[in-house]
């Protein structure tokens, strides 16, 4: 799966499409921004409406870098995300 390069505040954080689908199949896509390794790795995600590309990976790749710092502003923690792999 591609992925994106986002430097934020000092830390690099690597961007890649979620594999998680939603019942808005293709009008809506997550995306899942990661930062460190282990234990200090930390996971944020965010789902965001494609302006162009219909295909996950297109679509990430069409983000300008200013569009995607804005979605990462509004991304949530991942602890309890399903595109992070949290299970109830």
């Amino acid at each position: 799966m591609p992925a994106r390069r986002l430097h934020v505040e000092g830390r690099d954080w690597e961007v890649y499409p979620s594999g998680f689908l939603t019942q808005y199949v293709g009008d809506e896509f997550g995306l899942v921004f990661v930062a460190g390794q282990g234990a200090a790795r930390e996971v944020r995600v965010t789902r965001y409406s494609p302006r162009g590309a219909r295909s996950r990976e297109q679509s990430l790749a069409e983000l300008d870098d200013a569009t995607l710092r804005r979605l990462f502003d509004a991304a949530q923690p991942g602890e309890r995300s399903p595109e992070a792999g949290y299970r109830a």
